[in-house]
């Protein structure tokens, strides 16, 4: 049974940098054994799932005076590529790298070098389809569903005592064990259990991330490069708009309330408007910022960066709960793997690696160019929508495009901002545990994450999701309502023509 107190995905997963990478930073800090993990890990999700993983190339930007030397950094990404082999096409034309050279700041020489790496655009879309198939393997999910405690005799776990977030009914199942992986709540849920355990396991960590759109010099691959204080940021294509982040910050308050400090907002853009000074970036620009909480391990009198990212499993045997394990630590790359050491402790049999014959993502483009005109015949329907579907349905399209094809209304786009189509929208109430109109336009169609996402817009998708989903009046206005508070909770809005200087005032 997987439990989920909100939605699955709304967590750290939604507000994280969106990358699939080794982690080269982690080099600095000697973890060549996480890097040999999540570079694997990396070539699985790409091969896995292609539709959402995909091969990113990156310019690292050195500036002269840093501490990080270039010979120093030649030969981290050497052995970094050595580890993790191949991913992409070949290595970024020696023009992009001049062209970058030009728009960062031109009073000094930099360093610049290209390696590879990945990104998942929607992580939320991930997480959907590792649910789907869980389901499909025998899962019994509950969503929108509070762990009020773990029942413990005799110094056993039996199983939980769960509520219904909408109807307010409590329910207890049994279990042979329990897997704790709430993340930032890891503490929280033992506290409510009355499991003791000898320090709190999770250093809670913020990172926050602006968004802003495409400016004048902005590169079109990543950039990984230095803010302002020498920590590292990265500066990444996503969305159609651009990423910038993030932010390490301690912090031992609700994850459920984290958001992005002005202190952080204005860190990170007077970081890009360092690094692009003739770009014009300015605090009006912003169209939104967000924040979530890493879960790293506790580790006191470490800084933030210091702290490892790799997962610790903490067995509660010797805190009076046996059968029960905490997952503390890790990241979206290494998810699957930990499942897997997960599923190996319980002594269940891992899941062997689908066969899926992908020899590169060259490869996979006339395949997904064929695919796609297979979905705009299937559904009748666009090109582009049919592209938009495949690119995060993937093997599942099709059943979206049939759908589609049975009705205008299923059709029709959520608004007139994208290709998306309301068919998606009830897949993802039939099929992939969506309850809320939030759990569908932030996580399973994320389209509430562009750049143009307006109120106006939520409320066209809700009336056409409706017509399809056959709801009262009286269904949508709340399904709007808790949406649109929901999203103005994630993507914080500066107020436009107020200094940041003021705002933190």
């Amino acid at each position: 049974m997987l439990v989920e107190e909100h939605d699955f995905g709304s967590g750290t997963t939604s507000r994280s940098t969106r990358m699939i990478h080794g982690g080269l930073r982690y080099l600095e800090h000697g973890e060549i054994g996480l890097v040999r993990e999540s570079l694997h890990a990396r070539q699985r999700l790409l091969r896995e799932y292609p539709h959402l993983v995909h091969p990113l190339q990156f310019l690292l930007a050195i500036r002269p005076n840093s501490r990080r030397s270039a010979l120093a950094v030649r030969a981290g990404l050497w052995l970094y590529q050595r580890i993790g082999g191949k991913t992409v096409r070949g290595t970024l034309p020696e023009l992009e790298k001049k062209r970058l050279e030009q728009w960062l700041d031109a009073g000094q020489r930099w360093s610049i070098f290209d390696f590879e790496d990945a990104q998942c655009e929607f992580p939320e879309r991930l997480v959907a389809e590792w649910l789907t198939e869980a389901v499909q393997a025998g899962a019994v999910v509950r969503n929108h569903t509070c762990v009020l405690a773990i029942n413990v005799a005799h110094g056993k776990v039996l199983g939980a005592l769960l509520r219904d977030q909408f109807t307010g009914k409590e329910e207890r199942v049994e279990a042979t064990w329990v897997i704790n992986a709430t993340g930032p709540w890891a503490d929280r849920v033992c506290q409510r259990s009355s499991i003791r355990t000898s320090r709190p396991m999770v250093s809670g960590v913020r990172g926050s991330h602006i968004v802003l759109p495409r400016f004048a010099g902005a590169p079109t691959a990543a950039l990984y490069t230095e803010a302002t204080d020498g920590r590292p940021i990265f500066v990444i294509p996503w969305n159609d708009q651009i990423l910038v982040g993030t932010t390490e910050v301690p912090d031992r308050g609700d994850p459920r309330k984290a958001e992005p400090t002005a202190d952080e907002v204005e860190y990170l853009l007077h970081s890009v408007k360092r690094l692009f000074p003739r770009a014009g970036v300015s605090a009006t620009d912003i169209r939104y910022s967000f924040a979530g909480i890493r879960p790293l391990v506790f580790s006191p009198g470490r800084t933030p960066g210091a702290i490892s990212r790799r997962h610790v499993l903490h067995d509660h045997a010797e805190d009076g709960a046996s059968r029960m394990i905490s997952v503390i630590g890790g990241k979206l790359t290494t998810a699957a793997e930990l499942a897997r050491e997960c599923a190996a402790k319980l002594g269940l049999p891992a899941k062997s690696a689908k066969a899926v014959a992908v020899v590169s993502h060259h490869a996979m483009d006339p395949v997904l160019d064929q695919w796609v005109l297979r979905i705009a015949e299937g559904g009748s329907v666009s090109e582009n929508t049919a592209r938009g579907i495949v690119e995060w349905h993937g093997q599942r399209s099709l059943d979206i495009a049939r759908m589609a094809l049975s009705s205008a209304i299923l059709r029709a786009p959520l608004c007139q901002h994208t290709e998306h189509i309301v068919a998606e929208a009830v897949d993802a109430f039939s099929n992939e545990q969506a309850m809320t109109l939030a759990d569908v336009l932030l996580r399973r169609v994320p389209v509430a994450l562009g750049g143009c996402w307006t109120e106006a817009c939520s409320r066209e998708a809700a009336l056409r999701i409706r017509a399809a989903m056959g709801w009262s009046e009286e269904e949508m206005a709340a399904e709007l309502e808790a949406m649109e508070e929901e999203r103005t909770a994630f993507v914080h809005k500066p107020r436009t023509g107020v200094p940041l200087e003021a705002a933190a005032d």
